[in-house]
Parts: structure tokens; C-alpha cells; sequence
């Protein structure tokens, strides 16, 4: 990461992170698939409703990861074993423990979280069955993503995307064999799910613990230092908190979508997949230029960090407008997939209709939090996420959404929320930037 050539680099390391993502996803897109096709569309609308809750509630501690994520990558820049090792050891130890707390916040508080988002009468039940099964598999989910973020710090890409392969054939055969063969219905796909994160969990530990090198997992060492944690913390909570409050707006969003009845829920829970899909496209590039910069921080190589940063807006914008046209233009055969309702379809359309073009804003977004991440400075981008993306989003939902109620003017709150957001985090980029050259060019003398 740190020289030669870079847009070749970007490139080879962010596209399996990219079909990783998608491979991820698939997790849920077959969910929702199968219980569309073969149970109707209450148990697609009550296995899509609970996306925007289970964000809520898991991605504080995923954004956690891409704090382990920036200082092992730092670590193993700079050759420092010893702290290499006790980073990874804390990271491990931590997402044990999270994933273990968020399985069982998950199956308590499932229904009334559910309640509070006004999730209909015939849905909630199923909704409420599937989300405790799901939360289940957290332990499994939160050390499979810390061991992918261990690997990721190091340049590996590609080993956390054949466990995903693995993982997700074993997903979509068991939802296939629980659903259709046993008509287990929401229960089936949710079992389907946790025992394919077990596996993909039993992969990305058995790889660590058999690496030669400094990021060697041993389970006997698994304790959470507080040095180590502290720095996770200093970047993955701020991290962890944008995400989390961003779907929390999602939430009163998919709230408002409520209001429309299940057909529409159904149509959201079908584009929101889809959206799924593009946005794991543009955030590979985001983690990309996140880890390319924290190792280039580490040996402070100032020029090649702006040379990455640039070389990801261009990967980002360019692939973000192919997808994000094609998904408008092919969007009635891809929400086809989903369900074979009219209505369904009409729903998913009009969600699309100012969000998929105007996607590449989403990337952009996203691009300049990851580089600032990178530089070890990550609670002012969170800031300005929120204030930028939640703060437009609420606006929108409570203040005008009320007089012009139609899908198509509530998923218009998103590429607005996007450009506000930019124009934030660019000129906050830009002081961070200054500072940080000033600062090392003060060192060097």
C-alpha cells in the first residue's frame, strides 16, 4: 500500500472487498427472495422491516471494527509487532463480547422496538420470530467482522471473500431446504442465516490463528487491553455512533414507509436491497482508501495519501454511475426477483426514482469520513455525517413529508441529505488536511 503504483493497488484490493459486501448481502437478499416467492408478501415485508432495526442495533460496534481496522493497519506498517499482536487480541476479545451483549439486548428488546416503529399487526409477529433468531448468530457476526477488518489492515482481501462464498452457498441451500422442504417460513431463513455466520466465524479465526505472521490469533491470549482499546475507540466509536444514528433516521424513514400499509413495505424491503448492493460497491472503495491512508499515515507519506484519495473518487464516481443507472433502467426486472406483485414493483420504482442515478453522491460522501478515518481523526466526520444526513432526513420526514405524502418525495430526502453532507465534510477535509502537513513539516525539521 505504501508504494509503487496506486489505482492498480486500489483496484485488486477492492474488489474482493466489494464482492465480499455483495456476497454479505446475500445473506439477506436470499431471505428475502425465498420468503417473497414462497411464503407471500407479509413474511417478505416482516423479514425487511427489521433491516433498518438490526442496523440500529449492530452497527455502533461494526463501525467499532474500522477502528481496529486503522490502527492494525498502522501497526503492521510500521513493523511493530508486539503491538500488532495485542491489537488483534483486543479486537477479537471485544467483538466476542459485543456480539454476545447485542444477542441478548436483540432478543429481548425485539418486539417493542419493533412496536415503537409501528411495524402493522399482521407483520409484527413474524418480524419480532425472525429478528430473535437473527440476533442469535451475533457473536458469530461480530468476530467474523473483526477478523475480515484484522485481514483487511494487512491487504488481504481475498481470503475474507471465499469464506463469504463458502458461508453464503451453505446459506442459500439452507434456506432453500428450511423454507420450501419444511415450511419454516421467517424461522427458516433466520436459522439459515446464524448457522452460515457460524461458519463464516469458524473460517476467519481458523485463518488467523494458522498465519505465521504478526497478527497470529491465539484464543489462549483473547483479553481486551485498555491502551489498545482506547485507540479502537478513538476512531471506531465516532465511527460507530454516524452509522448508528444515520439508521436510526433510516428507521423513522422505514417508519413513514410503515404508514403506506405491507404492500409498500414490501416494495421498500425489495428496493432497499437493491440499494443494498450499491452501497457495498462504493464502500469497498471507502475501506480501500481508509487502510491505503492509515498505513501511508503511519510512514508519512503526505503526497500519496492525496494521490489515494483522488484515485478513489474517481473509482467511486465512475462505478457508482454504471450501477446506479443500470439498476434504474433494468429496476421492474430486478424487483421482479423479489415478488411478482404489481404493486410491489409500482412501490419499488417510485423509491428509485431519486436515488439510484444520484448514488455516486452517497460514495462521495462516505470518501472523505474514510480518509479523515485514516488519519486518526474521526469524531468531527461523525458530526457533520449527522448533522448533514440526519439532521436534512428529519427535516424532511416531520416537516414536509406530512404535506406531500408520496414514496417519491420521501426517498427525495436522500440525495438532498447527500449533497449537504459533502459540502461539510470537503471543507472539513481540507482544514484537517492543512493541519496535517503543517504539523509533520514542523516535525521533519
Amino acid at each position: 500500500m505504501c508504494n509503487g503504483t496506486i489505482m492498480d493497488k486500489l483496484i485488486s484490493f477492492s474488489i474482493p472487498l466489494m464482492l465480499s459486501g455483495i456476497l454479505q448481502l446475500m445473506f439477506n437478499a436470499v431471505d428475502i427472495v425465498v420468503v417473497g416467492r414462497f411464503s407471500g408478501s407479509q413474511a417478505l415485508a416482516a423479514v425487511g422491516s427489521t433491516t433498518a432495526l438490526i442496523n440500529v442495533f449492530t452497527n455502533l460496534f461494526i463501525g467499532i471494527s474500522l477502528g481496529a481496522n486503522v490502527l492494525a493497519a498502522r501497526y503492521y506498517a510500521a513493523g511493530k509487532t508486539k503491538e500488532m499482536s495485542e491489537t488483534v487480541h483486543t479486537a477479537i476479545a471485544l467483538a466476542l463480547v459485543s456480539g454476545v451483549a447485542m444477542a441478548v439486548i436483540g432478543v429481548v428488546f425485539a418486539r417493542g422496538a419493533l412496536e415503537i416503529m409501528g411495524t402493522p399487526d399482521d407483520v409484527i409477529a413474524k418480524s419480532t420470530l425472525y429478528m430473535r433468531i437473527y440476533f442469535c448468530g451475533m457473536p458469530f457476526f461480530m468476530m467474523y467482522n473483526y477478523g475480515a477488518a484484522i485481514l483487511r489492515a494487512v491487504g488481504d482481501t481475498k481470503r475474507p471473500l471465499i469464506f463469504l462464498i463458502v458461508s453464503g452457498v451453505i446459506n442459500a441451500v439452507l434456506n432453500l431446504f428450511l423454507v420450501i422442504g419444511f415450511h419454516l417460513d421467517v424461522a427458516g431463513v433466520g436459522i439459515a442465516t446464524v448457522i452460515s455466520q457460524l461458519v463464516s466465524c469458524i473460517l476467519v479465526l481458523r485463518c488467523l490463528h494458522h498465519t505465521e505472521s504478526s497478527y497470529q490469533l491465539h484464543l489462549a491470549k483473547l483479553r481486551i487491553r485498555s491502551v489498545y482499546l482506547k485507540q479502537i475507540f478513538e476512531v471506531g466509536v465516532p465511527a460507530g455512533i454516524q452509522s448508528t444514528v444515520i439508521n436510526i433516521s433510516n428507521a423513522m424513514l422505514q417508519s413513514s414507509v410503515n404508514s403506506f400499509g405491507s404492500i409498500a413495505m414490501a416494495g421498500y424491503t425489495a428496493s432497499n436491497n437493491i440499494f443494498g448492493f450499491l452501497y457495498v460497491s462504493v464502500n469497498s472503495f471507502t475501506q480501500a482508501c481508509m487502510s491505503f491512508t492509515s498505513q501511508n499515515y503511519g510512514v508519512k507519506k503526505l503526497k500519496r495519501m492525496d494521490r489515494v484519495l483522488i484515485d478513489c473518487m474517481i473509482l467511486s464516481i465512475v462505478v457508482t454511475l454504471i450501477l446506479g443507472s443500470s439498476v434504474y433502467i433494468f429496476g421492474p426486472e430486478l424487483l421482479h426477483i423479489y415478488s411478482n406483485q404489481a404493486d410491489v414493483i409500482k412501490y419499488g420504482m417510485e423509491i428509485f426514482s431519486y436515488t439510484t442515478v444520484t448514488y455516486f453522491l452517497c460514495g462521495l460522501m462516505d470518501l472523505f469520513p474514510g480518509a479523515l478515518r485514516g488519519m486518526g481523526y474521526s469524531t468531527v466526520p461523525m458530526i457533520l455525517s449527522i448533522i448533514g444526513t440526519v439532521g436534512v432526513r428529519i427535516i424532511w420526514i416531520y416537516g414536509l413529508f406530512p404535506s406531500h405524502r408520496s414514496l417519491t418525495f420521501l426517498f427525495l430526502s436522500y440525495p438532498v441529505s447527500w449533497i449537504a453532507t459533502i459540502i461539510m465534510q470537503v471543507i472539513c477535509f481540507w482544514f484537517v488536511r492543512k493541519k496535517i502537513h503543517r504539523t509533520m513539516a514542523v516535525t521533519a525539521e
